[in-house]
């Protein structure tokens, strides 16, 4: 089996050569990264770039795609370029390789004149093992002619998906890194990327010239998350019983206009919670801050929009919330997995209503180029089916990206509050002949005004308080009728005049329901989480009262020394290592190695100031 390997992938076989004459990728693992073991097709992939061979990645977010380049980067001669269109991811990821004790730098227009030279002399002088490069950048003719002349390790290309009109963010910049190829033909190469169904994968290897290069696709699932939707009803509220069993935790809302974001950072400041808001319409400093302030655990809650979270490293979020639909599968997949990267329990919720459905198709009917149009079509309406969902969320979603789940995960809402069934018969029934009294020339909220006997000026100024329709629905609440209108244009029973104020109207196969014909049965209305009826837990994080009580003081003395070295928390500490310290409560050097997460610089840096907080706590 190791001979056909080798037979296959002659790289393999020249990396294996290479092992004699250098420390081994496991000791560098351990060593540098602080990991004990490789993650699925890490090890795979990293020997077919140290051997020099080319790779395609798809990797969820969280997965370990920048182990796959930084870790051959220490194994070859020369400087990595990883080309990135994220500025802060950028910075992040020099951060956490110089707390690692590897020389990184990022060359980008953020940079002072000043620092632009530094790093431009540091690349020249061969000081440099990583230098991370915006795409823009990268092909500036001067910049490819400078490295010419110096010994590249790899060109590692990040968020891949930018290349294709099929991805979710094309990129028009990233299509002349198609010319890598031509300008470096001996030096290894990767993409990289997190979602790409199968159309923008082939866009990839086909702009980056790499067809011929070993595809390496792992799971797109990320069993740590919990998956939810709930039907938008007074969003504000649903958003705050969210909050209320999530205190002191980070997270991120996201909303769909910059006017939405701001009312609600606005609505939980006075609320009580620590958030603000972050869209492009404010000014760059204060985004800056915002941002600065959340990854160093100063902020707990941005509400943004989708302008945010793309070039954010912060491990240790605790939830994601889309207070609005996104527009496509692909984008709620990677909004969701900004949350739990560092393999902890983390949720997500998303608020759904038909309202912001025909809002998003009503923007689309406005797009001129009809093969995009027939794209974004397409992936909002599997956003609607993902959302309708009444099977395992995890499975809709995996399907979605091309990949098959065997059985339900069991982390969804649905998997584990499974819809109950109702004879919805009659309230049918009581819905539709309410739209037709009304003449078919009104919306939900009116249909369910009248259905529940409301006193208002506009049924009062239509008469429809005459309506034998009026003050029939006792029975169910606003929101239950709300949902059942819903699910009643799901099912094909009513439609919406998105063209004429989204007035309700009957569909052909409401008659046979309204006459007796048929019966239906129909999901019990879902707009909340179920009460819980313990008392809700202080974290997410399964630690005894003990353990707890020692995170909470590796926390503050993490986010000290964060302060005194301006970084972000996590880069000296992920979660998942303090929360592996407080387990073992390691007493020598030699148990704080074994750690997740604990290199020998990190040991050196802070072994002791943390072993000293563990044997305080012992006391």
């Amino acid at each position: 089996m190791e001979l056909r390997k080798f037979l296959l992938n002659p790289f393999a076989l020249l990396f294996r050569l290479s092992k004699y004459f250098m420390d081994s990728i496991d000791d560098t693992l351990r060593q540098v990264f602080g990991l004990h073991e490789f993650r699925p097709d890490q090890e795979e992939i990293i020997e077919q770039l140290i051997g020099g061979g080319d790779a395609f990645v798809l990797m969820p977010t969280g997965g370990g795609k920048s182990l796959c380049y930084q870790l051959p980067a220490l194994h070859r001669p020369g400087m990595a370029i990883v080309v990135s269109p994220l500025i802060s991811l950028m910075k992040d990821q020099v951060d956490a390789l110089l707390g690692n004790g590897v020389k990184a730098a990022m060359y980008n227009s953020n940079l002072t004149r000043h620092e632009a030279r530094e790093v431009l002399g540091k690349l020249h002088d061969g000081k440099l093992t990583l230098l991370y490069v915006a795409p823009e950048r990268m092909m500036n003719p001067g910049f490819i002619q400078s490295l010419e002349n110096l010994e590249i390790a790899l060109i590692a290309v990040d968020e891949a998906h930018c290349v294709s009109q099929w991805g979710h963010d094309f990129r028009p910049e990233y299509v002349a890194l198609g010319e890598l190829r031509q300008h470096f033909p001996e030096v290894p190469l990767i993409a990289l990327t997190a979602t790409a169904d199968p159309h923008t994968r082939e866009d990839i290897v086909n702009v980056l010239g790499l067809r011929n290069a070993p595809r390496y696709i792992t799971s797109f699932d990320r069993p740590n998350i919990h998956y939810s939707v709930l039907e938008k009803h007074r969003p504000q509220n649903q958003l705050r019983r969210f909050l209320a069993r999530r205190q002191n935790e980070s997270g991120i809302v996201y909303a769909l206009s910059r006017k939405r974001v701001e009312e609600i950072a606005v609505y939980l400041q006075e609320q009580g919670y620590s958030a603000a808001a972050y869209h492009a319409g404010l000014r760059s400093d204060t985004r800056k801050q915002v941002q600065e302030r959340f990854v160093k655990d100063d902020l707990l809650i941005v509400v943004a929009t989708v302008a945010f979270g793309m070039g954010i490293d912060k491990s240790n979020v605790r939830f994601v919330v889309h207070y609005d639909l996104p527009r496509h599968l692909e984008a709620y997949y990677q909004e969701t997995g900004r949350a739990g990267r560092d393999g902890l329990p983390a949720e997500t919720l998303l608020l759904f209503g038909l309202q912001d459905v025909a809002m998003a198709r009503s923007q689309l009917e406005n797009k001129s180029n009809e093969t995009q149009r027939r794209i974004d079509t397409h992936k909002l309406n599997s956003m609607v089916s993902f959302a309708q969902s009444l099977t395992c969320r995890r499975r809709v979603l995996l399907g979605y990206l091309g990949e098959t789940l065997e059985k339900d995960c069991g982390n969804c809402d649905v998997c584990l509050d499974p819809p109950e069934k109702f004879d919805a018969t009659s309230a049918a029934r009581k819905v539709i002949s309410c739209v037709y009294r009304v003449g078919q020339r009104f919306g939900i909220k009116h249909v369910v005004d009248v259905l529940k006997g409301a006193d208002t000026e506009r049924i009062r100024n239509f008469n429809h308080d005459r309506l034998t329709t009026y003050g029939i629905g006792e029975e169910h609440t606003h929101a239950e009728w709300t949902s059942i209108a819903r699910q009643l244009i799901h099912r094909g029973y009513l439609v919406q005049d998105i063209a004429n104020y989204s007035v309700l109207k009957l569909k052909p196969q409401a008659l046979p329901l309204l006459r007796g014909e048929t019966q239906l049965e129909l999901a019990v209305p879902r707009t909340r989480e179920k009460p819980v009826k313990k008392k809700a837990p202080k974290s997410n994080i399964k630690l005894d009262d003990d353990e707890l009580r020692l995170f909470e003081t590796l926390r503050e003395i993490r986010k000290q020394l964060a302060e005194e070295s301006n970084v972000p928390p996590y880069v000296i500490f992920s979660d998942t290592t303090l929360v592996g310290i407080c387990r073992a409560r390691p007493a020598n050097s030699e148990e704080f190695l074994d750690i997740t997460g604990v290199g020998q610089v990190k040991l050196e840096r802070y072994g002791e100031i943390f072993l000293e907080a563990v044997a305080r706590d012992e006391a």
